[in-house]
């Protein structure tokens, strides 16, 4: 299916989202992998890849190239092979006289993601199977940057010089990705316009499934596709979920550089939290864990006389010693899996994934929503 003739068929509508989280995205790969083979068995479609299925694929960080390479039509086993092969290479350290900008080099991912989905492919480009969401965080106007290939949407204008079609993927899913204090910023120009681009989870959409909808459902971006239960399905996968708890924690110890290295991860963790939630109270939610100890997990719940908009499962993993406990995975130590950059570690992560997908993925979860 082209992408022109998945804007123009009928019947329910079907979105994925994926988190950001570095390394980590290898959890969301193995999880993708287990809806991938449900789908298959249930359609009698063994060749079937989600980009059959999925009609907008959203994602940020990490998430950005899992996205990407959903909606280029690559199937769960290759785009596992790049995390696997890549992964090192990816993280490759920064020269000695450069970590004071950056940790990382960018120079390997850039090249990684030139190869993967083609140095001249743009956004705009047919070799996309599906609707296709990036986000990113302008630097230069200090201001969330959520980039889509919707024909509809206003800065798509061919006719524009500063027309969004025409970036090259590469380079916006590299710009989502360039994480502060892991990888440089990204320079992007477009049309007259010289912009620094960072990491798409320094904003409120490091789980990006609410303003996924948002963009396929509201009026300013002009898709309008219809909302409710039985015509919209919305499925969010994460990367692992690591609360920084400090029981111990004195007043007197947060100073200067103690908010420094802990602020931009509480403020994330916030605002994926609330993603999910408000994806719950406005959906049908059918899976997912518990939020916290007040509202639990809201399945079943929601705002009273307010219809649900669309149906929504949530895959996730806790990765806190009781977390891997609970998912039969005791032998794991949670500090090799809960970092973005462990990539020593990326089958412990793939583990995780695993049983995650064995215990939380049923294919009764999309039953009302068939390939």
């Amino acid at each position: 299916m082209t992408l022109t003739d998945r804007l123009q068929k009928t019947g329910a509508r079907k979105l994925l989202a994926c988190d950001g989280g570095g390394i980590r995205g290898i959890i969301s790969v193995e999880i993708l992998a287990k809806i991938e083979a449900d789908l298959r068995a249930s359609s009698g479609q063994p060749d079937l890849v989600l980009a059959d299925y999925f009609d907008y694929v959203a994602g940020t960080s990490t998430g950005a190239i899992i996205a990407t390479l959903v909606a280029l039509g690559f199937s769960t086993d290759k785009i596992r092979d790049f995390y696997l092969k890549s992964g090192a290479e990816m993280f490759e350290k920064a020269k000695l006289w450069e970590r004071f900008r950056s940790k990382f080099s960018s120079d390997n991912l850039s090249a990684m993601l030139q190869d993967v989905s083609g140095k001249d492919t743009t956004l705009g480009s047919e070799k996309l199977q599906t609707l296709l969401l990036i986000v990113l965080r302008n630097a230069t106007t200090d201001s969330p940057w959520p980039l889509s290939n919707n024909p509809l949407a206003k800065y798509n204008d061919r006719s524009r010089p500063d027309c969004n079609l025409l970036l090259p993927l590469w380079q916006l899913v590299r710009a989502s990705t360039a994480a502060p204090t892991y990888f440089p910023p990204e320079r992007v120009i477009i049309g007259p316009h010289d912009f620094v681009f960072v990491d798409g989870g320094v904003t409120m959409y490091n789980n990006p499934a609410f303003q996924l909808f948002l963009m396929a459902t509201s009026e300013p971006y002009r898709l309008c596709w219809p909302t409710g239960a039985e015509k919209m399905l919305i499925v969010s996968v994460g990367t692992g979920a690591s609360a920084n708890a400090k029981a111990d924690l004195s007043p007197d110890e947060m100073h200067l550089l103690y908010n420094a290295s802990t602020i931009p991860s509480a403020l994330m963790a916030a605002a994926l939290y609330e993603q999910d939630f408000l994806c719950r109270i406005f959906g049908n939610c059918v899976a997912g864990d518990m939020l916290d100890r007040e509202v639990g997990t809201v399945i079943g719940q929601g705002i009273p006389g307010a219809p649900k908009l669309f149906t929504y499962a949530r895959y996730n993993a806790e990765l806190s010693a009781t977390g891997l406990a609970e998912l039969g995975l005791p032998g794991i130590n949670p500090a090799n899996v809960q970092q973005m950059d462990s990539v020593e570690h990326i089958g412990e992560m793939q583990q995780v994934g695993r049983a995650v997908a064995e215990q939380k993925v049923k294919p009764a979860h999309l039953a009302g929503f068939p390939a």
